[in-house]
């Protein structure tokens, strides 16, 4: 009898490594791609992600332990656009994977799938500031563009893992009719503030506010990655009083003097959105992320009038 259970202990154990074998290691650069993964993955992949959402995902700190996530990679998932230009290229080339080189079966840039904005048409120098050459990089923050990137992660799951593609088939159509009803949700709050002016702090929300329908009508960046100055500081402000603006946007990582002394200038408020999963600890996937900006938005606009 020991001896039948110890042979069945070491069936049900090979089986387990095979199914853990089986699953995609799969590293995204930023929680939202990370997110999206699991929405399409399920327990079919194993997913982590290299930025924080709370972090600038153009300024990551370099980490040993991430190359080791890179090294047991199947699939690197990128934005793409430069925006990990500063700090993905030498973690790619020291991680020694051929699989999530630049080209490789193993690399995927999503950007090529979705809607790009701020593309510019003449030529890019550096007193643009940090302007990025190929487009806007935050385009994930427009609901189609989370859609387009959901169906880009079926098909590359599916190809790499022919046997689960129907799986990964059914939790797309899942994710995208969940994502239809809550656009519909998101539509109606944000409905009676359609055509609103704002000002941001950096340019990322350009698709977010294209899909809402807000209008940007000014930054606390003089310029793209430029800190703010006095000059340009007293600028927005006379701007934003001769149009009626009342609300500033900012990124959790960037410092608030400056915004709130916008604010009190105008007598309007800083708002802190989240442009990424994971920015606060109530936001874990990509649904909570536009529920969680569009009711600070919603209540926000209410206030100010």
């Amino acid at each position: 009898m020991l001896k039948r259970f110890e042979a069945f202990a070491a069936i049900l154990l090979a089986a387990g490594s095979a199914n853990a074998a089986s699953k995609l290691n799969v590293v995204a650069t930023t929680e939202d791609l990370a997110a999206i993964s699991r929405e399409i993955g399920g327990d079919k992949i194993e997913v982590d992600s290299i930025a924080k959402g709370y972090q600038d995902p153009h300024f990551v700190e370099a980490k040993p332990s991430f190359l080791l996530k890179l090294q047991k990679a199947d699939l690197l998932e990128v934005v793409g656009l430069q925006l990990e230009i500063g700090w993905l290229p030498p973690l790619q080339t020291q991680s020694r994977n051929p699989k999530v080189q630049v080209g490789a079966a193993g690399y995927l840039d999503l950007s090529q799938f979705c809607q790009i904005l701020e593309v510019p048409t003449g030529q890019v120098t550096r007193a643009m500031g940090d302007v990025h050459p190929l487009g806007n990089p935050h385009y994930w923050l427009a609901p189609e563009n989370g859609r387009r990137i959901a169906k880009a992660l079926r098909d590359k799951f599916g190809a790499m893992q022919p046997a689960d593609a129907a799986y990964f088939a059914q939790r797309y159509t899942d994710f995208d009719q969940r994502l239809t009803a809550a656009e519909k949700v998101w539509d109606a709050k944000m409905a009676p503030y359609r055509g609103r002016k704002v000002v941001t702090y950096h340019e990322s929300w350009p698709s977010f506010c294209e899909r809402f329908g807000l209008n940007v009508v000014g930054y606390v960046e003089p310029k793209p990655g430029i800190p703010p100055s006095p000059s340009h500081t007293l600028d927005l402000i006379n701007q934003m009083k001769g149009a009626g603006v009342k609300l500033v946007l900012v990124e959790p990582y960037f410092d608030l003097r400056t915004p709130n002394s916008i604010a009190q200038g105008t007598g309007g408020e800083v708002v802190t959105l989240m442009p990424s999963v994971g920015g606060v600890k109530e936001i874990t996937n990509y649904f909570q992320l536009f529920d969680y900006d569009i009711n600070l938005l919603a209540n926000a606009f209410a206030r100010v009038k």
